[in-house]
């Protein structure tokens, strides 16, 4: 307990109306008002303006800066977004007046996770911010704080999953990659997102599993997979509601409900421009992380988008000039005889020559693609490793697309990139023939983006002449510039030459990012390159030397072409920030 402070005598105080005295981590106000006697923390809890500046109307003490009000007695707000401000006791003794120091209603874990859900309910960004900030600083596991996210938005969106929720689980994967701030950040933006998507959207209210009698045999989850599969080809996505809800009743592991899901998916191609795979992958994803709680809702919140998902099978592009519908289909019944290899086999690698496997995915047969994909499958080469191949060439789609193009056209090479990464780590959990087919879809995605290509960007060379080490911070400089696309790319390549770190570079990348009013595809293309990144630099080959080089390329091509913003999104995280360390900003 905190030893009192005396402030002054009570006639002296009422004749002030308001003594400020340095009482623990901030200065405190003692206020005189209507013969009572008040003491609350001076700093405003909105943007810590001095609350002694303010003035107290009918037990009210308003803050002259934006106007928040407080209850002098509880020191709780009427408005919604300035927060409560703390109070203290207050001991009046023979005519003096005294205080202890410390607040009556303390900060804690619980009440910061309750604030969170506040801000996330009402979308107040500052809010959310100050949330964050109080819970990093407190020690909560980042993955704590991303479930207050997903159990909010999973449950107040009646469309289900959506980008919120995506950019939450990719922030929560490139934490390791960051800094402290950069983690309030990338936690801030993805929680955000989240509660903006929500806004206003309803709440989502499950239906009931299919009821199930004890003494009659309950269906097999291989039956319900079926049916699940049966109720998406229709679009009837309440029936497949019940049905995956009954299966995760009745135990289904995580990974029979993955593949259950990903084969409705994949028995259409590119679902959704590649969202509807994205959007799963990261929803399994996420449960990992949470280990798999809040399953029914996770799960369920991914049927909505699929009542009225695109299958590119029915597009134009996918059947003319070149129909790309027959070969996949005939290699797709060819697929259900082979055995599938979750590793390559052993001489897979000599039989089997990578470059020209990513040269073809490259090119414009897309026929032959087809046949080399399924030859390679079929002598012993692992889906994965073909996955991770298909997602290379569309990095490189994205490292050579050509500033010439329209810009909404990075759009299309990026959903292929994010649709090939997905495919790539989905395949990783589980190997499956239905997955598998998912690997075909987005190699003829790289083929329709080839004249996106056309003309080529030249992917940069390291500059022989510079020898000085770069200072990551750089790569911020350049991009408060504008259409700094290609720079930023021959930066890169520098940097790296001149034996710049990665670590470094993927966190200086990360705020790049993060300060921006970013929009969604961003988000996808910094996590998947980093992800994808990681997985190359395990191997040493010559191809994944090329594969590193080419995504760094890609991402920072990207990002560049993306900035600057006004940044008042990550603005205010900075606020919160700054007001948790004590400085003063309304005096700048």
């Amino acid at each position: 307990m905190s030893e009192k402070v005396y402030i002054c005598s009570e006639k002296q105080l009422k004749d002030e109306g308001v003594k400020v005295v340095k009482g623990g981590k901030h200065a405190i106000a003692v206020i005189h008002h209507e013969n009572n006697i008040y003491a609350v923390d001076n700093r405003c809890p909105h943007l810590g303006f001095p609350l002694h500046m303010g003035s107290s109307c009918d037990g009210i003490l308003t803050c002259h800066w934006h106007h928040a009000r407080f209850d002098l007695k509880s020191g709780g707000t009427l408005d919604p977004w300035a927060d409560d401000v703390a109070t203290y006791p207050v001991e009046v003794r023979d005519g003096e007046v005294w205080i202890t120091p410390e607040p009556i209603d303390k900060q804690t874990v619980v009440k910061l996770k309750k604030r969170l859900k506040d801000g996330l309910e009402q979308n107040i960004s500052l809010v959310i911010a100050k949330a964050v900030v109080g819970l990093v600083e407190s020690g909560v596991a980042p993955n704590d704080i991303a479930k207050i996210g997903v159990e909010f938005g999973t449950k107040h969106r009646w469309n289900g999953w959506g980008s919120g929720l995506t950019i939450l689980t990719a922030m929560s994967n490139i934490l390791p990659y960051l800094d402290k701030n950069g983690k309030i950040l990338a936690l801030y933006q993805g929680l955000v997102h989240v509660a903006r998507e929500s806004a206003g959207k309803g709440t989502r209210f499950l239906l009931d599993p299919l009821p199930l009698n004890e003494e009659k045999e309950q269906p097999e989850i291989s039956l319900l997979a079926k049916w699940y599969r049966k109720n998406i080809e229709v679009r009837d996505v309440q029936g497949a509601e019940r049905v995956l809800l009954t299966a995760i009743k009745l135990g289904a592991t995580t990974e029979q409900l993955s593949d259950m899901m990903m084969t409705a998916i994949t028995d259409h191609f590119y679902m959704n421009i590649g969202h509807t795979l994205d959007f799963h992958n990261k929803a399994f994803e996420m449960m990992s992380k949470l280990q798999d709680e809040n399953r029914e809702y996770i799960l369920t919140s991914l049927l909505p988008e699929l009542s009225s998902a695109t299958r590119s099978e029915e597009s134009h592009s996918w059947q003319a000039p070149i129909n790309l519908v027959e070969p996949l289909n005939n290699a797709f019944r060819t697929l259900e005889n082979i055995e599938i290899k979750e590793e390559d086999g052993k001489n897979s690698s000599d039989i089997v020559d990578e470059d020209q496997v990513l040269e073809q995915l490259l090119s414009d047969d897309p026929v032959r693609t087809v046949e080399l994909l399924m030859e390679a499958l079929q002598n012993g080469k692992s889906p994965v490793r073909l996955a991770q191949l298909v997602t290379l060439a569309a990095a490189e789609r994205v490292a050579r697309f050509h500033v010439q193009n329209e810009f909404r056209d990075w759009d299309t090479v990026l959903h292929t990139f994010t649709h090939a990464h997905a495919v790539h780590q989905a395949i990783r959990r589980s190997t499956t023939p239905e997955l598998t087919r998912a690997v075909f879809h987005g190699a003829m995605s790289i083929y329709l983006d080839r004249f996106l290509n056309i003309p080529s960007a030249r992917m940069p060379v390291a500059d022989k002449s510079s020898l000085q080490r770069k200072d990551p911070k750089e790569f911020l400089d350049l991009l408060d510039k504008q259409q700094q696309t290609d720079q930023a790319a021959k930066w890169v390549v520098n940097y790296l030459a001149n034996g710049g770190g990665l670590n470094e570079f993927f966190n200086v990348l990360g705020h790049a990012l993060l300060r921006e009013n970013a929009e969604f595809h961003t988000f996808q293309m910094y996590e998947g390159a980093i992800m994808e990144h990681r997985i190359w630099q395990n191997e040493d080959s010559e191809i994944a030397k090329r594969a590193q080089q080419t995504i760094l390329i890609a991402v920072s091509r990207y990002v560049a072409a993306h900035a600057p913003t006004s940044r008042e999104t990550s603005h205010t995280a900075k606020i919160a920030i700054r007001l948790h360390r004590g400085e003063r900003l309304f005096e700048e």
